[in-house]
């Protein structure tokens, strides 16, 4: 990382300022910056795979690792979006098999991590997502079509970032971790009092740009909050071909960050953890980094065969631990959710892929010319000479077709 002279770079005074952040936020849970920074033993899960409250012996907690139980508006929230996201995911891959969007990555059996992370957030706090996280997205209030709009095929990215705080979603993997390095320095620069959560999956950890963006948050002492979802794939290579640490958070404390990892799949724990998290940097203490465990379900995107790198048997061990259904028996037993509600909730769910088949049902009228328009602020001679030619080849089509008439 080089900065210029004139440029904001870290002098001793800032970097001894982070130093400080460090060894007070771990003051404040009675604990050593090392115990602070490094994840606790255990990943922090809540709510089992059969949806039963974890004991708080067994939540994998340690001292200066405790995390509250969110409050029951907040699980029931998240359970309603992890409602609507299953139905989302599933209706765009029906209308992929229609021909309606081009490509869908779907995240069934992530959408906990994909909830968790838009509910953490505040109105002014920013989220950078990856192609698959249409449904936090969504969750975020992104009008669904305008969210889905991208995978159709369209030149934009559906919807407008500055409106919404969030980045149009990356397909390039890992460049929007430095987008939101950016902008959780613009914004530490300006004395706003914003987060920026920057997600991405196990295989971003792979990547340089994942190094330059967690030291240039932690050098700068930025508020952000990193959120890998280790779905255990990077499209076909497993997790242990890319990396033999002993977790994806461990690799924190190369940066003088804390870590964390938790269940995945159990979004009460990812609610806790994540606000808990989201707390922390608002506050000052720099960035964090947070590791969920969880699974893709179903393959890479439509293009992908997923049989010719795993087992059935793989993903039938991943079934049993549905966060959907997890949350449901949850809220259920503690009487949180009865069939009335439930009845509202799927109606909700239909409602909004109603909403996606019409909107992306719908014919968008072509203009090949687009293909040129928005390359360069000034267009190159390249370009120009491109354009034209199309524009001559679209005219004689036409007078070919006037002639045969």
């Amino acid at each position: 990382m080089t900065i210029s002279a004139d440029h904001t770079a870290p002098d001793q005074a800032s970097r001894a300022q982070a130093e400080d952040a460090l060894t007070e936020a771990a003051k404040k849970f009675g604990i050593t910056a090392e115990d602070y920074m490094l994840p606790a033993r255990h990943q922090i899960q809540m709510v089992d795979p059969d949806g039963r409250l974890t004991p708080v012996g067994e939540q994998g907690t340690e001292p200066g690792h405790e995390y509250p139980l969110p409050g029951d508006e907040e699980l029931l929230a998240a359970y309603e979006q992890l409602v609507v996201g299953r139905r989302v995911n599933d209706q765009n891959s029906a209308l992929v098999r229609q021909g309606r969007m081009a490509v869908y990555p779907s995240s069934h059996g992530q959408e906990a991590c994909q909830v968790a992370a838009a509910l953490c957030l505040s109105e002014g706090d920013w989220m950078f997502p990856t192609y698959r996280d249409a449904v936090a997205v969504m969750t975020r209030g992104v009008d669904p079509v305008q969210v889905m709009t991208i995978f159709r095929g369209d030149w934009h990215g559906g919807y407008d970032p500055s409106k919404h705080k969030v980045g149009i979603q990356c397909t390039p993997l890992t460049t929007q971790l430095l987008h939101a390095v950016g902008v959780a320095h613009a914004a530490k620069l300006r004395g706003e009092d914003t987060v920026v959560l920057a997600m991405c999956g196990d295989g971003a950890t792979s990547e340089g740009d994942f190094h330059e963006a967690l030291n240039f948050a932690a050098v700068f002492h930025l508020p952000v909050v990193f959120f890998v979802q280790n779905n255990k794939y990077a499209i076909s290579v497993p997790l242990s071909h890319q990396s033999v640490a002993p977790s994806l958070a461990h690799k924190a404390v190369g940066y003088g960050m804390a870590g964390e990892r938790v269940d995945g799949n159990d979004v009460v724990a990812l609610l806790a953890v994540l606000d808990r998290a989201v707390k922390l940097a608002r506050e000052g203490s720099g960035p964090l980094l947070v590791e969920a465990n969880t699974y893709r379900m179903q393959a890479h995107t439509n293009a992908d065969d997923a049989t010719r790198y795993r087992q059935d048997s793989e993903v039938a061990e991943w079934l049993a631990k549905d966060p959907v259904n997890r949350m449901r028996t949850y809220l259920t037993d503690r009487g949180l959710l009865d069939n009335q509600a439930e009845a509202r909730i799927a109606e909700k769910a239909e409602a909004v892929a109603t909403q996606l088949r019409d909107g992306l049902g719908e014919d968008v009228p072509v203009d090949p010319q687009e293909l040129f328009r928005h390359v360069f602020a000034r267009p190159t001679p390249q370009l120009k000479e491109q354009s034209a030619l199309l524009a001559d080849e679209l005219a004689r089509d036409v007078s070919s077709q006037e002639a045969a008439l």
